[in-house]
């Protein structure tokens, strides 16, 4: 177990949390951060780039002329790819770039990166993330006090919606509930912000 200091958004020590060992206390991998944030990105990824093959190119089914006696190289086709406005041949289809990646490795990745923030001493436990009022430049005020420019807030099972609100139109700053805690946004975040309800929480899931 590993004793963290609990403050407020107002930088105040309130308490104390024990972090469990199994879920953030494991060595730094990079192989296994690099698998799952490559597994997350490509599942994102669109894959709607498309390039027209010869049968979708408009254009003449005419032979461009006969296939003997001239000279010249056999065609034919005026969409062949070598003509000028021709089709392309081997390129892109509408597809999609997901590939399965094993539930024991997304678990892994998931606690090997909250491991990393401890140990760079960039994980901040919070008790509670949430705003009287969804005003953003109260919390820009508040954050700045805290040093977190580049920050993910994680919290319990919901998010306080003002405090969501407010943080929105911030730039670099996330706010996330426990269920949407993942690798990529943890490590694209230079600091990493739980409530005391989501750490809880995060180690009654990946225990």
């Amino acid at each position: 177990m590993t004793r963290v200091a609990v403050r407020n958004l107002d930088n105040q020590e309130v308490g104390e949390i024990e972090l469990d060992d199994a879920v953030f206390g494991l060595p730094a991998r990079r192989d296994i951060l690099a698998r799952v944030v490559n597994w997350q990105l490509a599942k994102r990824r669109a894959g709607t780039h498309k390039t027209k093959g010869i049968s979708e190119i408009q254009g003449t089914t005419r032979k461009p002329y006969k296939q003997k006696g001239t000279g010249r190289a056999r065609q034919g086709s005026l969409r062949s790819p070598q003509f000028r406005g021709g089709a392309t041949i081997f390129g892109p289809v509408v597809r999609s770039h997901a590939f399965a990646l094993q539930k024991k490795v997304r678990r892994l990745g998931l606690k090997t990166a909250l491991s990393v923030k401890l140990g760079e001493g960039k994980l901040v436990v919070i008790d509670a993330a949430a705003a009287p009022e969804a005003k953003t430049k109260a919390l820009r005020a508040r954050l700045d006090a805290l040093g977190w420019g580049s920050v993910l807030v994680i919290d319990g099972s919901a998010v306080d919606a003002n405090f969501a609100r407010a943080a929105r139109n911030l730039p670099r700053v996330d706010v996330l509930p426990q269920q949407g805690a993942n690798v990529y946004d943890i490590l694209r975040r230079d600091t990493l912000v739980l409530t005391r309800a989501a750490v809880e929480q995060l180690e009654a899931r990946l225990k």
